[in-house]
């Protein structure tokens, strides 16, 4: 999901989209097309942070701040939900392992695990007096190939199905590509295929020893204690909804922000753990079921509506935007023209449609933009995703 505490670089994204092309506007006979004054640049004022929906966290802070319990916040962003309980385990896509194999260092309690053949093996520090610095997990089709490294690598044995990596629930070393990250719980080489020839590497561990290395990453552990609290249950009831909704699936979530950012064990801290067992296995329901608690970094002082009643479009007074809102992003011309080609100079950009709701009249819902060739038009979200805007709440200006 959406709160992040350092700016990231606003890049912008050559891409190009499918539109329906209209035809060239119309000059007037006072200013033929080609003499029409070219822009230089295009300035976007933006308020707010994320999609808007759900629980703002900037909000949130603020609400806390004023003394609102973490009870009263979570009322508030999913209006028309009931309290229930969730706990179990889940599974999550460890995108920074992109090989095929699981790796991990040695340590002392580590165990491998067969899901096929439902065995396990103490695995060793020493093998025939030499110290095993790290060990491995190799797909071979429906079978896993579990292996050793001392000063090279050595087959173990070769099990039945996926396997995976456990320490009793302490944390686990695993060695990915962007360098070493610890996990608690499981470490799974799990079948995305029918063969087993694919892999994906799956942390399998309890909700809320995920929470600890989610919470910590969406809103500052530092923030009022109700603030914290607030985001834990959104967050344990989003995992609670995404695993019901991918029970079938090779995981239940990943750990970037198209699902929620998790760190695993070295994101943990002692403040957001706290919340977490504050609100222990709450989280709130909707038709019995787990509510989709979507939840955003700041919604711009208005919410929008999602896919749910809970999910409703209303002002939201304490939502004052970020710490640095309004941000102003300025791209020359070319940034703008470049996603069509054969636009020719750009002559005038401007939002054509709002939905009426919040800050600049509301979120941007088209933006029309006229070059010396051909003029366009593109909703707010695409716009926003190709030059990478924190939120469709803004306003442009040119020069």
């Amino acid at each position: 999901m959406l709160i992040r505490r350092a700016i990231a670089s606003i890049a912008t994204v050559a891409l190009l989209p499918a539109f329906a092309a209209v035809a060239p506007a119309q000059a007037s006979a006072e200013h033929p097309a080609n003499e029409r004054r070219a822009l230089t640049t295009v300035t976007f004022e933006t308020t707010g942070w994320g999609h808007g929906k759900g629980l703002s966290q900037y909000g949130a802070r603020n609400r806390a701040a004023a003394g609102q319990s973490w009870r009263s916040i979570v009322r508030n962003y999913y209006p028309g939900t009931r309290w229930g309980k969730g706990g179990g385990m889940v599974r999550i896509q460890l995108t920074a392992d992109s090989t095929r194999d699981v790796v991990v260092r040695a340590r002392p309690g580590l165990k491998a695990h067969s899901l096929g053949a439902r065995k396990t093996w103490r695995l060793p520090a020493k093998v025939r007096g030499k110290a095993v610095r790290t060990w491995r997990i190799t797909p071979a089709r429906d079978r896993s190939t579990i292996s050793y490294r001392t000063n090279r690598w050595h087959v173990l044995r070769v099990a039945k199905g996926d396997a995976e990596f456990t320490a009793g629930g302490q944390p686990i070393v695993l060695l990915t590509p962007d360098g070493p990250m610890r996990y608690r719980g499981t470490l799974r080489s799990t079948s995305v295929n029918a063969s087993g020839s694919q892999r994906d590497t799956v942390n399998v561990l309890p909700l809320d020893a995920y929470l600890r290395g989610v919470v910590p990453q969406e809103v500052p552990a530092s923030w009022p204690t109700h603030a914290v609290r607030a985001q834990a249950v959104a967050a344990r009831t989003y995992a609670a909804f995404e695993r019901r909704a991918h029970e079938h699936s090779a995981y239940d979530l990943c750990d970037t922000s198209s699902c929620q950012v998790y760190g695993g064990y070295d994101a943990e801290n002692p403040l957001s753990d706290t919340a977490i067992r504050a609100t222990s296995r709450v989280i709130v329901v909707y038709g019995g079921k787990p509510a989709f608690t979507q939840f955003t970094s700041s919604n711009g002082g208005w919410s929008n509506a999602g896919d749910f009643p809970y999910l409703r479009s209303r002002e939201d007074s304490f939502d004052h935007g970020t710490a640095d809102d309004p941000t102003m992003t300025t791209f020359n011309a070319e940034q703008i023209t470049r996603n069509w080609p054969g636009m020719g100079d750009l002559v005038s950009i401007e939002v054509t449609e709002r939905d009426g709701k919040g800050p600049y009249g509301g979120r941007a819902t088209e933006v029309t933009v006229v070059g010396t060739n051909s003029t366009q038009t593109v909703s707010g979200a695409t716009l926003k995703t190709w030059l990478g805007l924190r939120e469709t709440l803004f306003r442009i200006t040119t020069s």
